[in-house]
């Protein structure tokens, strides 16, 4: 016995480090990059698959990853079919506080034990509390060839990082139709001064959430309308942001995009920008503390839904959003 506390002191010694303070406090890690993610992946046919949007490898992390804290999947799910043709389910599972899911295509179904049957259609949100066990996901049976799709995000890679499970859950679940988000951004659209508003949408919570106003503790999810002919002035946060393009009209190819960087110019509006084209059903990231403007040149409305890890940042008061001194202005006004 003591040869065994010897040996198990012994290693604990060699365990500890000390790193003086000034390099320890300003350790380097990999940087969260501009990561594009295109739609072809949940569109191409084949069977039912779930997609992880996964750079660990850039994040220097070892499981899957699409920021430090968050994970994005497609969920591309053949079309149903019935009886005998019926498509079997889809089974997938995170290990997570929260699990939000976007109907980007089609209709269908996802059901687990602990939340039972949730119908969904495209353009509806739903998030679910962890822990919850596997979720079966299928396509309505007259999806026909295109399917269903829908867009999933989750904290996973916080909680692998942290070594835990999510014990109990935090919130009830909910569920957004289609019809609801729209109207609460058509209500907010035509509300006095909302033409002059940094961004033109609503904020997703759930009624046990009153302390950050976001869809989980960790989760955050803006539906933002950007309408044409606009350009949404830059605004920056410390929170990194998964942004689902949502909806581009056919006709608009290359006219909507996101102009992103760590610096503005003296106009109010980002300085060196890298260049984000959105398109239908594709999913871009923002690196934390990037400005960032959205741009339409098209004569069609585009939508976004940018999800983001700032309900933890916000429960922490560092999520320091800031807005640019550029204003809301026509897209063709003298602008990039």
């Amino acid at each position: 016995m003591a040869s065994e506390q010897s040996t198990a002191a012994a290693a604990r010694a060699a365990r500890a480090r000390i790193h003086e303070y000034s390099v320890a406090a300003a350790v380097e890690l990999p940087t969260q990059p501009c990561a594009a993610f295109p739609a072809s992946l949940h569109e191409a046919p084949g069977e039912s698959r779930a997609i992880a949007l996964d750079i660990s490898a850039e994040l220097g992390v070892p499981y899957a990853a699409t920021s430090p804290n968050l994970l994005a999947h497609f969920i591309a799910l053949r079309a149903g079919g019935a009886g005998a043709d019926a498509a079997p389910p889809l089974v997938t599972q995170a290990r997570c506080t929260a699990q939000a899911f976007y109907a980007l295509r089609g209709a269908g179904t996802s059901t687990c034990a602990e939340h039972g049957v949730i119908a969904w259609k495209q353009g509806d949100l739903f998030v679910l509390p962890g822990p919850f066990g596997p979720l079966a996901h299928r396509a309505a049976p007259d999806c026909g060839a295109e399917g269903a799709a829908l867009y999933a995000i989750c904290d996973e890679p916080l909680l692998r990082y942290l070594g835990v499970q999510a014990c109990e859950p935090r919130f009830g679940a909910a569920f957004y139709s289609r019809e609801v988000l729209l109207g609460a951004v058509e209500a907010v659209r035509h509300e006095p001064g909302a033409e002059h508003r940094n961004r033109m949408g609503v904020l997703l919570s759930n009624e046990g959430l009153g302390e950050t106003k976001t869809l989980s503790p960790v989760l955050w999810a803006l539906l933002n309308v950007l309408p044409a002919r606009t350009r949404q002035p830059p605004h920056r946060h410390q929170s990194v942001a998964v942004d689902l393009c949502v909806s581009v009209a056919p006709g608009a190819a290359g006219q909507v995009y996101t102009m992103m960087g760590p610096t503005l110019g003296d106009d109010g509006w980002v300085q060196d920008p890298i260049k984000m084209v959105w398109a239908s059903g594709a999913v871009f990231t923002t690196p934390p503390g990037w400005w960032h403007s959205h741009h339409n040149q098209s004569d069609s409305d585009a939508w976004v839904l940018p999800t983001q890890d700032a309900g933890l940042f916000t429960h922490q008061r560092t999520l320091d959003i800031r807005f640019s001194h550029a204003k809301p202005e026509p897209a063709g006004s003298g602008g990039r």
